[in-house]
């Protein structure tokens, strides 16, 4: 498969005896197809990040970086040839950014001993460490979200939710369906109803589900979505005047694509996030000077700041965090894909780091444990404001039930080992 250099060393970095080779981060694009209004804006963070730390740092440690772009189209068989020509390439990490995706690499990577991590998307279950050895999907996950939604919506309402009606929206996948069992569960706990309202890949028409929500009239609508199914979605909640502030979207259905398209009528519209939008962090100055004014940005440099170009920031971040942590512990700067899996292991992200790289207050801080590869499961909720063209925080972060979610964890993680004879680790 066919892939494209972005951010390839620089030739000209002098660097100390012995000489590294590149530290090599492949990215599994979708600039092209129906998910291409995020697809563009995450390729381009991540990409402007990684030409960021070459051009003013040379690297990580005194390594260049060379990422390596596929261009999936969101296709889970794109995806998969997409590692298979690039993983013997000396690949750290792998971000599929695709749930169907990342299903398919989970035996693959496990059996390859490279590290992959789906940030807020996934087979959620990956979380418990003791069985998926080098599967990460920290901070959060989708099962933390679906709790951190209702636990939004319990505050709304003076703690009890006992008698109100919530449809889920959801795009009919296994992204899609993630948080279901959730849902259920927390319906049974809390006395709600939970109505499950599929749309079918891409989400263009959706009349019919709308339809049923004007008849159902449920008092709160959590969405799924992705891509142009988002924008569908406000589109229909307006037009049948569903109130946009009882509208909440998860993670992946809260950037300014999903909202501008429908005008001043989304106001008020809700999303889910794992980290903070806006482009007031000082990192920016950096990408401004050393990535976007030398004419090297992955884009037109119009999607910074963004929700999507932070949200990659914040992916590249972390992985920028895991390379220095695993160069620590090997005592190199050219590292194994062995050696990545243990400086993910050993992450630990605090307010300092955050501060000290530019991104302050980007998101919690958290760390990573052998036992635990998914964070803390914290999810806040952001609103959209029309008039500012901007999304602001209305809510801490949120801390997941994670007593009714870590049994789900527990459960469908070890059917996963008896299924494929894998014995816990961590002991």
């Amino acid at each position: 498969m066919k892939f494209k250099l972005l951010a390839a060393a620089v030739s000209s970095i002098a660097l100390a005896s012995p000489v590294f080779a590149d530290l090599v981060l492949p990215w599994m694009s979708y600039r092209t197809g129906p998910y291409a209004v995020a697809g563009i804006p995450l390729a381009d963070g991540y990409a402007d990040y990684l030409t960021m730390l070459n051009e003013r740092d040379g690297g990580i440690g005194g390594v260049p970086v060379r990422l390596l772009e596929c261009e999936t189209g969101y296709n889970t068989e794109k995806g998969v040839e997409c590692y298979e020509s690039t993983k013997a390439e000396g690949s750290l990490v792998y971000h599929p950014l695709s749930t169907g995706i990342t299903y398919q690499l989970i035996p693959k990577v496990t059996a390859d001993g490279i590290a992959l991590h789906s940030m807020g998307y996934g087979r959620t279950s990956a979380a418990n460490g003791k069985i998926f050895s080098n599967i990460f999907n920290y901070p959060a996950n989708y099962w933390t979200a679906a709790s951190a939604g209702v636990n939004y919506l319990l505050n709304e309402n003076s703690g009890s939710l006992e008698g109100k009606h919530i449809a889920l929206l959801y795009h009919n996948s296994a992204y899609g369906k993630e948080p279901i069992r959730t849902l259920e569960g927390l319906s049974e706990k809390h006395g709600f109803e939970l109505t499950l309202i599929p749309v079918d890949h891409p989400g263009q028409e959706q009349k019919s589900q709308w339809l049923q929500i004007r008849r159902e009239r449920p008092d709160y609508v959590i969405m799924w979505g992705f891509g142009v199914m988002n924008q569908v979605a406000i589109q229909e909640a307006a037009n049948i005047r569903f109130p946009m502030e009882n509208f909440i979207g998860n993670w992946w259905a809260g950037a300014e694509h999903d909202v501008i398209p429908a005008g001043d009528v989304a106001n008020g519209y809700k999303s889910l996030v794992m980290n903070d939008t806006g482009s007031e962090f000082s990192i920016y100055d950096d990408i401004q000077k050393y990535v976007v004014a030398s004419g090297k940005a992955a884009g037109a440099g119009d999607n910074l700041g963004t929700v999507m170009y932070n949200r990659s920031l914040y992916m590249a971040f972390l992985t920028h965090m895991a390379i220095l942590k695993a160069q620590e512990l090997a005592g190199t700067s050219d590292i194994s894909q062995a050696e990545m899996i243990k400086g993910m292991e050993a992450l630990e992200i605090t307010d300092a780091m955050m501060a000290e790289y530019g991104l302050a207050n980007i998101g919690p801080a958290f760390s990573v444990s052998c036992e635990n590869h998914g964070g803390p499961g914290l999810g806040a909720v952001s609103q959209w404001d029309a008039s500012a063209g901007k999304w602001n925080l209305v809510s801490d972060y949120l801390v997941a039930d994670m007593d009714l979610i870590n049994p789900l964890i527990q459960a469908d993680s070890l059917a996963f080992a008896q299924e494929n004879n894998i014995t816990e680790r961590c002991n």
